[in-house]
C-alpha cells in the first residue's frame, strides 16, 4: 500500500457514505456550464469521481474519461478509466496538465484541505483548460435558516459528519481558484432547493428568479491561462 493510502480503511469508510453520487441537477448544471462554454472534445478526469455518473451525462462531448477517488464503486461504467487516490494527499497518480477538463463534483466539502486540492486541480489541467467545482451552496436559504436555527449549515449537520467536513462560501471558492491561478472565474447555481421543513422543491421559474437563495448546490468554473 503506498503511504498516500496508508489510511484507506477511514478513507474507504468515509467515501462509501456518500454512496457515490450526487442529485442529477447537479450533473445537468456542470453539463449545461461546459455546454455555454463550448467545450468539447479532449480529457475530462473527474476528481472524486463517484460511481461515474457525470460520466453519463457528458460523455457525448468527450473522447476519454479518467475518474478518480478513494474507491471504485460497483455502478462505475466498465470501459472508463479509474485510479484511486487519497485527494487529501499531495501525491496523485496523474501528470501535470493531463486533462482538458478537471471535474470535482459534490467532492471537496468532503476533505480537510480545499486550497491544497483546488491547486492540484489547476496543475492537472492543460493551460486553457477548465476546472469544475460543486458544493453545497451555503447562501442558500434553507442553509441560512438551518445555521440560525442550528448552529451549523443545512448540509453540514451530524448527520453528514464525518463525510461533510469542509463548508465553503462562494467568496472562499473564488478566493481559492484565484490563488491557484485560474481566470474567467464564474460561479452559477443548480436551480433546486429544498422548502424548509419539507421534502419538496422550489419550482424551477421560481429559482432562476432568486438562483443563490433557491439552489442547494453551486458551481465554480474557472480556466487555465493558457500562457
Amino acid at each position: 500500500m503506498t503511504p498516500a493510502l496508508a489510511h484507506a480503511d477511514t478513507l474507504e469508510a468515509r467515501a462509501r457514505l456518500s454512496l457515490g453520487s450526487s442529485n442529477d441537477a447537479i450533473y445537468r448544471m456542470v453539463a449545461e456550464g461546459l455546454a455555454a462554454r463550448g467545450v468539447a472534445g479532449g480529457r475530462l478526469v473527474d476528481a472524486g469521481c463517484g460511481g461515474g455518473a457525470l460520466w453519463r451525462e457528458v460523455r457525448g462531448r468527450f473522447d476519454q474519461y479518467c475518474g478518480l477517488d478513494a474507491v471504485r464503486y460497483d455502478d462505475f461504467p466498465a470501459n472508463a478509466e479509474f485510479r484511486q487516490v487519497d485527494l487529501d494527499s499531495a501525491d496523485w497518480p496523474i501528470r501535470d496538465g493531463d486533462a482538458d477538463v478537471i471535474t470535482a463534483v459534490e467532492t471537496i466539502e468532503h476533505l480537510e484541505n480545499p486550497w491544497a486540492f483546488v491547486r492540484s486541480l489547476a496543475r492537472i489541467v492543460k493551460p486553457g483548460g477548465w476546472v469544475v467545482i460543486t458544493t453545497p451552496n451555503q447562501l442558500s436559504l434553507l442553509s441560512l435558516l438551518t445555521l440560525v436555527t442550528k448552529r451549523r449549515f443545512s448540509a453540514f449537520q451530524d448527520l453528514q459528519y464525518p463525510a461533510h467536513r469542509t463548508a465553503l462560501l462562494e467568496s472562499d471558492l473564488q478566493r481559492m481558484t484565484l490563488a491557484a491561478g485560474l481566470e474567467e472565474i464564474d460561479v452559477t447555481y443548480s436551480l433546486r432547493g429544498r422548502l424548509p421543513l419539507a421534502s419538496a422543491h422550489y419550482p424551477e421559474a421560481l429559482a432562476r428568479l432568486f438562483p443563490r437563495a433557491l439552489s442547494d448546490n453551486l458551481m465554480v468554473i474557472g480556466r487555465r491561462p493558457r500562457g
